[in-house]
Formats: structure tokens, sequence, C-alpha cells
């Protein structure tokens, strides 16, 4: 091949070099890591089988454990050590959706698209009734809604319930930005904006709840309850998006016999049944589904791989992402892609041939839609926290997370004091043609959006990897639309550059990355209101309520 002959390679070599914009004290490593993905990148094929075909990887489910399975098998192949599977106690039987399918029959013909909500039980065969719809107020109290379900409760017998009247979603006349411009990334990571750091999906803290008015878990669970006890036959949902996107969740009991079959239904399918219902027209409708428990599935696995160290070896700087998805496409923004770049810089760094001092572990988590579980779960049992270290506390370097979709990576955020950016910001300055704007530090331990937060809330430096937006928040994100070919590969090989050249220069380092000193460390936030304990990865089935949706 011509690309591989001696001299081109070296011309190559050179070239990459200058591209950089400022030289760093491994700029020929950086040079090699650049080449190696350009010419050799193995993202599409990973992404292809995370996907394609072990897709999607519902926590505790076959799919994921095939999943899992797979990358440690490419990890070894490609020469990383000690691949492994770590279990903890999801506390929950797997879920998988076998078959389903869904018709209004009369007054009109027409297929239905939806998809199953999760942990929810099977139809008895095809289903065939008419279709009712309730409306629970919002935000009711405990006696509002008890009433209005109250009055309803004669209207739901052996009927196809749809939960809410059916509203259309307004039609966006606003650009979607895809892409931050270098403005805007220049401002989200400059150390001296104090406004630095708002990017991407990751929620601020929330104002407090009002007691008096009932959560939306606590409504879902009473009406579930209610439209069993009421004799309903099944339950729909309004998908609320628009262009046919879906997302489907779960029941947040996991107890089947607490909830009907649940599907969440298209907003264009919903209104159309529910305005032909507000004209006094009966809807029949037919439903087939055909839902699978895993008991073996209540412990779930955390997926991981190494480079040794040397000198160091002792001493671990770790990447990963959250190899679980939701189940209503194939979760390629959310999260193969993260895995596949994370995977990617390790199958750089051994293509090399380099001999990081420090080990380099790959870990790509389970259970993190369903509140960061897994990454907690080995949070607690490898290092415990700055208030109760275990012997492995002090020998974390740091985490690097990637979970924000295609985009390729724009800066960092680390937990840390300002010290720990500014060496971030030092190794990024090399990748500035490739759109890296910069590293901040942040003083949040509090949990959630993603895996980085685990080790932050622990006192460890957890770093966030902030990305372009694409199309991740206005139609990937958990939706029926999230498969490969919502991957842009030039994109994600940019990403994988800079996370190799990142993770191996902290594993070259004569010192680790500087951390809050007992005085200067915050303190562990408060639990969340209905927040348990996720102590150890024997924790039972206790869960913190899921960040992200």
């Amino acid at each position: 091949m011509l690309l591989r002959r001696p001299l081109l390679s070296a011309l190559l070599l050179c070239l990459a070099a200058a591209s950089a914009p400022a030289q760093s004290p491994n700029a020929e490593i950086d040079a090699r890591i650049r080449q190696e993905e350009t010419e050799h990148s193995q993202i599409m094929h990973t992404m292809h089988f995370l996907t394609d075909v072990y897709g999607p990887r519902l926590t505790g489910s076959p799919n994921h454990k095939a999943a899992a399975e797979w990358a440690i098998k490419e990890m070894t192949s490609w020469g990383m050590q000690n691949g492994h599977l770590e279990a903890w106690d999801f506390g929950h039987p797997g879920w998988v959706n076998e078959r389903a399918s869904g018709y209004a029959i009369a007054p009109i013909h027409d297929q239905l698209y939806f998809k199953v909500l999760a942990w929810t039980p099977s139809t008895r065969g095809t289903v065939t009734a008419q279709a009712a719809v309730i409306d629970p107020p919002e935000k009711p109290t405990q006696e509002q809604l008890t009433q209005y379900l109250d009055s309803v409760r004669s209207q739901v017998k052996s009927k196809i319930v749809m939960v809410g009247k059916g509203s259309p979603v307004a039609v966006n006349l606003d650009p979607v930005t895809h892409r931050l411009d270098d403005k805007a990334a220049a401002e989200r990571f400059d150390p001296n904006n104090p406004n630095a750091g708002q990017f991407g999906p990751r929620g601020g803290q929330q104002p407090a709840p009002d007691p008096n008015v009932l959560t939306g878990a606590q409504i879902n669970e009473q009406v579930d309850a209610f439209l069993i006890s009421a004799g309903a036959l099944m339950r729909v949902n309004d998908a609320h998006r628009e262009h046919g996107q879906i997302r489907a969740f779960n029941n947040r009991t996991y107890d089947l016999a607490k909830a009907l079959p649940t599907v969440v239904m298209r907003n264009e399918d919903y209104g159309r049944i529910a305005r032909i219902l507000a004209d006094g027209t009966p809807v029949t409708l037919e439903f087939n589904i055909q839902n699978k428990t895993y008991p073996e599935g209540k412990t779930s696995y955390n997926t991981i791989a190494e480079i040794p160290g040397t000198d160091k070896k002792d001493e671990v700087v770790m990447l990963g992402g959250h190899l679980d998805s939701w189940h209503s496409a194939t979760g390629a923004t959310d999260n193969a892609i993260g895995c596949a770049v994370m995977m990617e810089a390790a199958r750089i760094l051994l293509a090399l041939g380099v001999h990081p001092r420090r080990t380099i572990r790959v870990a790509l988590w389970s259970g993190e839609e369903e509140g960061l579980l897994g990454s907690q779960a080995y949070v607690a049992q490898h290092f415990g926290t700055f208030e109760n270290p275990k012997p492995e506390f002090s020998k974390l370097v740091a985490y690097f997370n990637v979970d924000s979709g295609t985009g390729r990576i724009r800066g960092a955020s680390v937990f840390g004091p300002p010290e720990s950016a500014t060496i971030l910001r030092t190794t990024l300055e090399p990748f500035a043609d490739l759109g890296l704007a910069g590293a901040i530090a942040n003083k949040s331990r509090r949990l959630g959006g993603t895996d980085s937060t685990s080790f932050a809330k622990a006192g460890l430096p957890g770093i966030g990897l902030g990305q372009d937006p694409i199309e991740y928040q206005s139609a990937t994100w958990h939706t029926n639309l999230d498969t490969y070919e919502r991957i842009i590969p030039e994109d994600a090989q940019k990403s994988a550059i800079v996370v190799a050249a990142a993770v191996y220069e902290l594993a070259m380092r004569d010192d680790m990355l500087p951390r809050f000193t007992a005085a200067e460390m915050p303190p562990p936030p408060p639990p969340a209101p209905g927040e348990a304990p996720r102590a150890t990865p024997a924790a039972g089935n206790a869960s913190t309520p899921k960040p992200k949706n």
C-alpha cells in the first residue's frame, strides 16, 4: 500500500507535527497518534459491532453482556491485558422486547408506530379493544389526583387507555445548532469566564420540589395502579416529540406486576387517534406485545481491560463511557460512540508500541441509564471516597469520560484545583486545529448526567469531555433514531486522537494530576430527595433517580 512506504510515512509524520499549533514534550508521539488514526482507524468497525450486531444494550439484557464480552475479546486481540467483566448487583431482572405490533383497525386502518416501555409485561396474545383517553391534571396534589382517577374509573375497563389528551408538537422555526462556533467553545472552556462549563445536555441544579405536589414518577406509579385495578388492558403514552421521534424509558418500579403492557406512541399517531375520539367516534386498536425477562440480569457487568504500566504501574489513568443503552434504537450516539472512542484511543497507543509508565485502564460501564449505577459500584469497590478512602484512592490519576454523542471533543472539565486544568489545557493545546478550546476546573461533587460525576462525587479527578452537540439533544439522545447512521466518523476519529494523546500525557508525567487538599476539598452533597445510597457492588436494588431523562 502506497501510504506505508517509508519515505512517504516519514513525510506524513513531519506534516502532522507541523500542523499542530503548539508543541508538547510528546510532539513526536502526538504526530504518530494522528497518523495512526488517520490511516488505520477501527472506530466504525467497533461501532458496527456495538450497534448493528449487539444493539440495543439495555442493562441486564443478553445483548449487553454479549457486547461486553465482544469488547473484551476485541481489546485483547489488540494487545490489552486483564480483560474481564466485573459483576455488580443491578437487583432487577433483565428485560427484552421480542415482538411488538400495533394497528388502528376502526374507523381507520393503519399501522401504528411506537416503542414498548421497558420492564412492562406482555399482552395476552393479540389484544383488540376500543381506545379511551384519560388526562390526569398536571402537578396535582394527592387529593386532586385521587379525585380525578375516581371520576374516570368507569371509562377504562377493558379499554386500551391513552394517558394524556394528545398535544401536537409545535413546528420548530429556529434552526438547530449542530456545532459550537470557535468563539462559543473558547468561552465555555475559558477558566476566567464565570459561566464556563455550561455545555451539553447535563442539567444544572434543580429547584427544590414542592412537597405538596406529586412528582412525575409518583403520578405514573399511581396511574399504573389505577389502570390495573380498574380493569384496563393496556396503557399508551404520547411521545411528545416531533418527526416521529420516540423516547421510551422504563417502568421505574421494575416490577411487571405493577404495570400494564405499555407503549410510547409517536406524537403523530397519538394525536390522530385522540382527535378522532374527541369527535365522538370510537376507535378500535389492536396490539400484540411479547416481552421476556431474564432473572440472571440481576447481576450486571462493567467491562475492563488494561495497558499495563512500567515503573509506575500501580498508578492508573482511566478512560471510559457507558456501554448500556436504552432499547428504542441501537444506542449509537448514546453511548456506543463514547465506548468506541475510548477503545480506539487505547488501540492507537498499542499500535504505536508505546510503554506508558502508568497503567491505562479502559472501563465500559453498565447501568448508566438507570442512574450511573455501574460506575458508582466500581468507584465504591475500588476507591471509596475522600472521606473514607480505600488503598486505590490515592493511585487514580484521572478518569476521562465521553458521553455526548458523535460530535468532536471541544474541551474538558476536571474535578480538581485550577492547576489540574492548567495541565490538561497544556496537553490539549497541540490539538487546537481539531477544535480543542481548552480545559477548566470545577468543584462540583454532585452526582448526575454521566459517569465522570461518580468519580467527582467520591472526590476523585473525573474529567468530562464536552462535545459539539450535532443532533444529540435534538434528535438522537434516547430516541428511536439513535443508530449507526447518525455517527460522523471524522468527528469520532478526532476525538480518539485527542483522548489518546491526553491519556498518554498523564500516563507519562513524573507527577500525578494535582488534587484538592483536605482543606480545599468541597463537601459531599446531601442526598437528593428520594435518593438511596449505592455503597457497594452488592448493595441490592436501591437506585438513584435517573439524571438524564
